[in-house]
């Protein structure tokens, strides 16, 4: 018997809590708070700007690496099932958006 994996993609705004480190501490998504329960994996990608054709004035800062998180979370107590959030932030954005949710 096999564990079915069952994953959603979105791109739901969400707000992060991070440590004063930098690591995700807990991620609020639909009116909820998911407290990160394992250590989380960060990555950078790189925007395909020459498809975007995005222009910014010189000295803005870095326009093309999209930071990744994937944290595993779980509501409430330690009993409740974990999932697994990937977390996105495009450059020069301010706002986390919530890319896919895994059950595990």
């Amino acid at each position: 018997m096999t564990a079915a994996v069952c994953e959603t993609s979105l791109d739901a705004p969400v707000d992060v809590r991070f440590t004063a480190a930098g690591i995700p501490l807990a991620v609020r998504y639909d009116g909820r708070v998911w407290a990160v329960a394992a250590e989380p994996l960060h990555w950078f990608t790189r925007d395909s700007w020459w498809l975007t054709q995005r222009t910014v004035p010189v000295g803005v800062g870095n326009v093309v690496d999209i930071e990744h998180w994937r944290v595993q979370v779980r509501l409430g107590t330690s009993s409740a099932a974990l999932r697994t959030f990937e977390l996105r932030r495009d450059p020069l954005a301010e706002q986390w958006l919530l890319e896919s949710i895994t059950d595990n």
